[in-house]
């Protein structure tokens, strides 16, 4: 195994790195990083979410950035609001010992009016939401045609949540970058047309299996009950967990409010976050619940997507996700940082085939609980 020094990473990040206790790189970041600090290149990796995907696009761009020129010359685009700011937030601390770089975090559903004012400072990279960016570039308060680095992250995700016309509109303005690096865990038809259009034929692909990406520290388990005992068991679940925090998974909207509303009513201090809420009160909820005023966090899968709070104890699937890569995203949300966690799947008899799936597909294995 390498470190990121002998992977070519200057000294000063490095020892930023070594600060934030990232030592060993991941199997993406060996693969990836040799491949982009050393040449102009378009490249597609597909690996899921908690594979260390920021590390391995973000420090090759950071060594791409000429910080004496103050203009953009990267650009990061994310599905949602919180992955762009996490990433911006990496991207920042990666750098504590660096000349400075500055990185800007512009997104939709926050006041444009102080995005346009934070973008007249000297602004290196710029971490979008497609929509917000395409707004900004009309109101020419966004310039990129310094960009040589464009980097889609989550690109299947920001296809579903329906960003196509607006991703195909941004590469074209950026057709000039040398470097066009797309991350997705899925390449569905969308993505291979964006790829197809827009990234060079001899573009390197990398893949990085779901059996590698599983956390280690998780306890995978699942109970068996009919959906009207399901209230109950996960009750009993959060009374054997005491003050542990930790976060529930709904398929849909209307089953994240229902539950909340269950769950308050049982004196549980829960809230639920999901597409309908306008972004104060997302905000409201994320900071209730990172300042630990709120022991569970409901969500779906979209709504939850860049979120990262340090020690939660379990991740709790109310209803199973659609897609096996969901089931990696959630349970990715405990056990970080070398500690363990449980992830446990409340499923009815017929769901068990569903479970099945997940430990031939990720290769994980499950323990059926006979009590919670």
């Amino acid at each position: 195994m390498k470190n990121f020094e002998e992977l070519g990473i200057r000294k000063d990040i490095v020892k930023g790195l070594n600060e934030l206790n990232i030592i060993t790189p991941t199997e993406i970041q060996n693969e990836v990083i040799p491949l982009l600090l050393n040449k102009d290149t378009d490249l597609v990796g597909q690996a899921q979410t908690g594979t260390g995907k920021t590390a391995a696009y973000g420090l090759p761009l950071l060594h791409r950035i000429d910080a004496s020129q103050k203009v953009v010359q990267g650009l990061i685009l994310c599905p949602t609001r919180e992955l762009g700011q996490q990433v911006a937030k990496q991207l920042f601390k990666f750098t504590k010992y660096t000349e400075k770089i500055f990185t800007e975090s512009v997104y939709g559903g926050e006041k444009i009016d102080k995005q346009l004012s934070n973008l007249k400072r000297p602004t290196h990279i710029i971490v979008a939401t497609p929509g917000r960016l395409i707004d900004l570039v009309k109101r020419k308060a966004v310039d990129l045609s310094n960009v040589k680095t464009v980097i889609l992250d989550e690109a299947d995700e920001m296809l579903s949540m329906g960003f196509k016309k607006e991703l195909d509109e941004i590469l074209t303005y950026t057709s000039n970058a040398k470097n066009k690096w797309l991350f997705s865990a899925t390449i569905p038809q969308g993505i291979r047309q964006i790829i197809n259009q827009h990234l060079n034929d001899e573009a390197h692909k990398i893949e990085v299996s779901g059996a590698n990406v599983v956390n280690k520290n998780i306890e995978h388990q699942y109970y068996v009950c009919p959906d009207n005992e399901k209230l109950q068991v996960l009750t009993q679940f959060l009374r054997s967990q005491k003050k542990n925090r930790g976060m529930i998974f709904c398929k849909t909207k209307a089953n994240t409010q229902k539950l909340a509303k269950q769950l308050i009513a049982k004196n549980v201090a829960a809230d639920a976050i999901h597409g309908d809420l306008l972004q104060k009160e997302r905000d409201k909820v994320m900071r209730a619940f990172k300042n630990e005023n709120l022991q569970i966090l409901i969500a779906t899968d979209i709504a939850a997507r860049g979120i990262d709070v340090a020690d939660l104890s379990f991740v709790v699937h109310y209803n199973l996700p659609e897609k096996n890569e969901y089931y990696t995203h959630r349970s990715g949300r405990t056990a970080r940082a070398g500690k363990e966690g449980v992830s446990l799947c409340l499923v009815s008899s017929t769901e068990i085939k569903q479970i099945r799936d997940f430990e031939r597909i990720l290769g994980i294995g499950f323990k059926e609980i006979k009590e919670v």
